[in-house]
C-alpha cells in the first residue's frame, strides 16, 4: 500500500488543529475527500489542502514533511498504520493512541503520547513536557504502548501513568514519574529533581545517579530478572539497558513514603574497575 504524503506549503500563523490527519481516517478517503477535510486554524475552519500538498489516497501509511511545530493533535487516537513526520512537530502528537506506529525525525512538543493506550512512538530528537502524562483533571496517564525519545524531555514525564514503557535518551527535567501508578520509565541520562514524587507503584530505572527525595528508602541492591527482559525488548531500538552482574548492580529505593507508596527507583551502579 503506497503512503499518503503531506507537504506543508503554508506555515500556520496560529495553532492548526489537525486531528483529522490520522491513518484510521485516511484509509478509506479519496484524494478529493482528504483535501476537503476540515482543519481549525485558530477559530476558523480551513480546508486541509490550503496548508498541505497531498499525494496519494486510501492508505493508513502517512508521511508529513515540513516545520509542523504549530500543528497539533496529529495521529490522535489512531489504532493502526503508521505516521511519519520529517521535521519538528507540535503538541499532542499521538495523544490517546491505541495502536500503530508514529516516528518523528525531529523534535516533538508537549503532551506527546498523552493518555496513550497502545502502539509505538519513536522520536529521533527531543520532546517537551508531560510525555505520556494524564491531562489536567484526569487520573490516568499512559496505559500501554512504548515511547522512545532519543534526546531530552521536559517536566512531568509519565505523570499518573499506569502501564506501558517510556525511554528517554537525554536528561529529563523535574517531576519524572509524578504520581506514577504503574508502568516503567527508563532514564538513560538521569533526571533533575523530585523524581518519583507521590509515586504509588511502577518502576523508574536510571542509568545515572539521581538526587532522590528523602521519602525514598534504600532497599538493597540486585539485578532484577525483569530488567533482562526489558533489555532484550529495547535492543531493537538501539537501547543498551545493562543487567549483567559482572558489569554492575541496581540500587533499589522504595517510595514515595509520603503517600505511602510502593513504587521503586532502580539506579545502576557499575562495578569498580
Amino acid at each position: 500500500m503506497n503512503p499518503i504524503t503531506f507537504r506543508l506549503k503554508q506555515e500556520p500563523t496560529v495553532t492548526l488543529e489537525a486531528e483529522v490527519i490520522t491513518p484510521d481516517r485516511m484509509l478509506e478517503m479519496s484524494r478529493a475527500e482528504i483535501a476537503a477535510s476540515t482543519l481549525y486554524h485558530g477559530k476558523r475552519q480551513r480546508r486541509l489542502d490550503e496548508f498541505f500538498e497531498i499525494d496519494g489516497e486510501r492508505s493508513d501509511h502517512l508521511i508529513l514533511h515540513g516545520d509542523l511545530t504549530r500543528v497539533r493533535h496529529l495521529g490522535r487516537a489512531m489504532t493502526r498504520g503508521s505516521l511519519t513526520v520529517q521535521g519538528d512537530v507540535g503538541m499532542h502528537l499521538g495523544a490517546q493512541m491505541k495502536g500503530g506506529k508514529i516516528e518523528v525525525f525531529g523534535n516533538a512538543s508537549d503532551w506527546l503520547g498523552a493518555e496513550m493506550l497502545g502502539g509505538e512512538i519513536l522520536v529521533h530528537g527531543a520532546a517537551g513536557q508531560q510525555v505520556g502524562a494524564a491531562y489536567r483533571g484526569s487520573m490516568a496517564g499512559m496505559r500501554g504502548g512504548l515511547i522512545v525519545i532519543d534526546g531530552a524531555a521536559g517536566i512531568e514525564v509519565g505523570m499518573r501513568m499506569r502501564r506501558g514503557t517510556i525511554v528517554i535518551g537525554g536528561r529529563v527535567r523535574d517531576f519524572a514519574g509524578l504520581e506514577m501508578k504503574g508502568g516503567t520509565i527508563v532514564l538513560q541520562q538521569g533526571a533533575e529533581i523530585r523524581t518519583g514524587a507521590w509515586m504509588r507503584r511502577g518502576t523508574i530505572i536510571s542509568l545515572q545517579p539521581l538526587q532522590l527525595m528523602p521519602t525514598f528508602a534504600a532497599s538493597g541492591s540486585f539485578n532484577p530478572t525483569f530488567v533482562a527482559v526489558y533489555s532484550n525488548h529495547l535492543r531493537q531500538h538501539g537501547i543498551d539497558l545493562p543487567y549483567r552482574a559482572e558489569a554492575g548492580r541496581y540500587e533499589r529505593f522504595v517510595g514515595d513514603r509520603a503517600i505511602p507508596g510502593k513504587g521503586e527507583i532502580l539506579i545502576w551502579r557499575e562495578n569498580a574497575a
